[in-house]
């Protein structure tokens, strides 16, 4: 399986479930290869091969978790906070992860929070997100 990552964010996941994988049903898993271009960026729990920033922030009081992976590292993201990594190399690189769900999902923070249709009422994420209306209108539009 080759999974193209020329896309904006630079990476393509791969979801292996249980309707392709049988012996994985009732387990509450699934696996997935996630294709990282060089600086390429992505946000769910896996082993990663190469050199990765990776991090999440708990809540009250939000707090930065952050470590920088080599080959054969392995990194667990708690259930349910916002996570990211970055492929911090100039090659390419595959992670394997495994989810603690028979079916995952993800949110998109910027996606979610800005690119929703229709569109969150922009009162809401200026006092939210604490930022200008001009600024909130520039960054939906990019959405």
């Amino acid at each position: 399986i080759h999974s193209s990552s020329s896309n904006p964010v630079g990476s393509n996941v791969t979801l292996l479930l249980f309707d392709l994988l049988k012996g994985l049903n009732t387990l509450d898993i699934s696996l997935a290869r996630i294709d990282y271009a060089p600086y390429g960026d992505w946000n769910h729990p896996h082993t990663l091969p190469r050199t990765f920033h990776v991090g999440f922030v708990t809540s009250n009081p939000p707090k930065l978790f952050t470590k920088t992976l080599h080959v054969g590292y392995d990194f667990v993201f708690p259930i349910g906070l916002i996570h990211f990594q970055l492929n911090v190399a100039n090659i390419n690189a595959i992670a394997f992860a495994r989810l603690s769900s028979q079916n995952p999902d993800t949110i998109t923070i910027a996606n979610a929070g800005f690119g929703s249709n229709p569109a969150i009422n922009p009162y809401v994420l200026t006092k939210a997100l604490q930022v200008d209306k001009n600024l909130l209108d520039d960054l939906q539009s990019r959405s």
